[in-house]
């Protein structure tokens, strides 16, 4: 909305994790303006219909993106392999094919001009095979092509990091497109309590138990039946209040959403006692 885009839900359906694969209905005129302004690094441009009418000011708008991720986009973007037969160099595009074959997308832009192209049916029919990748990237293409001025991709804003492969902090150094394995990070896994355990709990003011993972990256978010307990920022150990007997499945997501799960019974021994005392 920043940008001055018009997201739509169909009917009144909440948004959802879809959203960030694309689950959102946007016209063409709408990517058009989000690559503007990630073409513009991270700045929103008002786009109009008809240059009879003023387009609205965008200059005091929050910026959609820092300028940095703006640019770490475009240069992502400029890598795209072309379609068979053509050449972008100098472009930066992103093709999209939506659920169903019902509409094939193309939205790229260069130093300075942003274009879009939609193919498909004004119905909203499939068409079996349609992509944006064969469909409408190469009028993409050919588009910036008939372009009488072309103007070079920006370079680099500062504090942008350059480096080889090599140089790169250990978490992000790859190796033929997988994390070298001298520097793989194992996955994260609940150390206590084993999967399968029965566990009895003193009937104390306050019985609890110590939950404890090892491997994975912290923070560390810890759930009891999908409800979550606990957030660690460092800690890789956790208390858990049971509020009765019963069987509980604990989790545990790190960093990278990684998950361990285990599954175990708690009881109060006291307690059953207790209640079979005339």
């Amino acid at each position: 909305r920043r940008a001055g885009a018009r997201p739509r839900l169909p009917g009144i359906a909440p948004p959802g994790l879809a959203i960030g694969l694309g689950g959102l209905g946007l016209r063409l005129l709408d990517l058009v303006t989000l690559y503007g302004a990630i073409a513009r690094g991270g700045t929103a441009l008002a786009l109009t219909e008809n240059l009879a009418v003023p387009a609205p000011d965008f200059s005091s708008r929050s910026p959609v993106l820092e300028t940095r991720a703006a640019w770490y986009v475009t240069s992502i973007l400029s890598g795209t392999p072309a379609p068979v037969g053509t050449s972008a160099a100098g472009l930066a595009f992103k093709t999209g094919t939506s659920y169903g074959y019902r509409d094939a997308w193309a939205i790229g832009f260069d130093g300075r001009h942003v274009a879009g192209v939609w193919v498909g049916r004004p119905d909203g029919a499939a068409v079996p095979g349609l992509t944006g990748r064969q469909a409408a990237a190469p009028l993409l293409i050919e588009v910036f092509q008939r372009l009488e001025s072309r103007a070079p991709l920006p370079g680099p804003p500062p504090g942008v990091l350059l480096v080889r492969g090599d140089d790169l902090p250990p978490p992000l150094r790859q190796v033929g497109g997988l994390p070298s394995s001298q520097h793989r990070e194992a996955a994260p896994e609940i150390a206590f309590p084993p999967s399968g355990a029965r566990l009895a709990l003193d009937d104390d003011q306050e019985p609890s138990l110590a939950l404890k993972v090892r491997g994975g990256r912290p923070p560390f978010t810890w759930l009891v039946n999908g409800v979550p307990m606990a957030r660690e920022p460092y800690a890789r150990e956790t208390r858990w209040q049971p509020d009765g007997p019963g069987f509980a499945q604990i989790a545990v997501i790190d960093a990278r959403g990684r998950a361990s799960r285990v599954r175990v019974f708690v009881e109060f021994p006291a307690r059953a006692t207790a209640a079979t005392r005339p």
